[in-house]
């Protein structure tokens, strides 16, 4: 064999070794927010979810979603944090998560008809509302996003509450320790 078939053999096996131990990856897991990203198990891992820890979050929500049929990347990672800590035992208390939309992301929460007559399909974001709402997420809108766009508060989710603005949320729940994740 020459050396240069020896060289090509070790690298197609090493690679479908390598690519065979891929394949043993779990699937994900989505048991309390189906329609989010699921969380995958991952063995020996350096920092994983700690069941008595309590985690605080608040999710700054100003990006829309890259297609009106996609979820707001807020909303999907909030669920994918809920469905991470069912995955690993974290009980449902331990998680308080706040998710306050302002700008373009506000787009997502407008309610079945608004939505429809704005994008032309259903809203995607609506059942993961209302699962985060169920699972203990206090979900806000920016009352000055609301006035400076001109959007009645009537065309939106009934499952998000109008704040006087996403900057005091963000402050006050910073002042007490949520880590501030942009979305």
């Amino acid at each position: 064999m020459t050396k240069l078939a020896l060289v090509f053999s070790t690298f197609l096996a090493t690679s479908l070794a390598a690519s065979s131990l891929f394949a043993q990856w779990p699937g994900p897991s989505a048991s309390v927010i189906p329609e989010a990203r699921g969380y995958v198990a991952i063995p020996n891992a350096a920092v994983v979810p700690d069941k008595k820890r309590i985690y605080l979050a608040i999710y700054e929500a100003t990006r829309a979603a890259p297609e009106p049929k996609q979820l707001v990347p807020a909303l999907n990672m909030a669920g994918f944090a809920l469905n991470a800590f069912a995955t690993t035992g974290v009980p449902q208390g331990n998680a308080k998560l706040v998710i306050v939309f302002r700008g373009p992301a506000v787009a997502g929460i407008l309610d079945e008809v608004f939505y429809l007559t704005k994008f032309g399909v259903a809203n995607p974001n609506l059942k993961v509302l209302s699962g985060l709402k169920k699972a203990g997420v206090e979900i806000f809108v920016c009352g000055q996003t609301l006035a400076a766009e001109k959007i009645d508060p009537k065309t939106l989710s009934p499952h998000v509450q109008i704040a006087s603005a996403a900057q005091i949320v963000m402050m006050t729940y910073q002042n007490d320790g949520y880590a501030v994740l942009n979305y």
